[in-house]
């Protein structure tokens, strides 16, 4: 065995015995965070439409329709909060949450998923959900386009709702807290514009 062949050996051993084992730290896990539980309040004055209202997943770009939490900390940086990730993808979290929402204030006889049986749907398009530092405590952008479809399909109304939120403080936890505030006005909003633009 000549001595090119004999180091070419003791390099494949040595990356044999590494690979069983690694040099870099490992990496700490990410706190999972959900979004408050809502608490809308049904107002017994409203009469419940007869139809079925689905909620669809909302739409959203690259950097939206995932499990991190998207802070914007200057200028035009974009950043995502470390050691910090939603319990599932963005856009799935908002469409349970608003469905719950609208489950408790008794519209319709029915709000679910459009995987169910459904007269109206409500399409959507999640534009903004992340944390600004416009100043400090953050403050938290939300902004979802949505487009009400009747029976037959066809458009009935859209609009779009901004709502944002300030934190109480730059920590996590509370971060999180305003978000759900801020999903929970955007409930109340959507609720009041579907009760104006549902068909009869």
């Amino acid at each position: 065995m000549n001595m090119h062949a004999l180091r070419n050996g003791f390099l494949l051993s040595a990356l044999f015995t590494l690979s069983g084992c690694s040099i870099l730290p490992e990496k700490a896990p990410s706190t999972l965070y959900r979004l408050p539980a809502t608490t809308m309040q049904s107002d017994p004055a409203t009469i419940t439409q007869p139809e079925r209202l689905a909620i669809a997943t909302p739409e959203a770009g690259h950097l939206l329709s995932s499990n991190r939490i998207v802070v914007f900390p200057e200028g035009n940086v974009v950043n995502v909060y470390e050691g910090a990730r939603w319990h599932e993808d963005a856009p799935d979290m908002l469409q349970a949450q608003l469905i719950a929402g609208l489950q408790q204030q008794e519209l319709f006889a029915n709000v679910s998923s459009d995987r169910l049986p459904h007269d109206l749907l409500l399409l959507s398009e999640l534009r903004h959900f992340q944390s600004e530092y416009d100043t400090s405590p953050p403050s938290v952008n939300l902004q979802l386009d949505v487009q009400l479809l009747g029976a037959d399909q066809q458009p009935v109304a859209s609009t779009s709702f901004a709502i944002r939120e300030r934190a109480t403080s730059t920590g996590i936890p509370d971060v999180v807290n305003a978000f759900g505030s801020a999903t929970d006005r955007l409930t109340e909003q959507l609720a009041s514009w579907l009760i104006t633009n549902a068909p009869n």
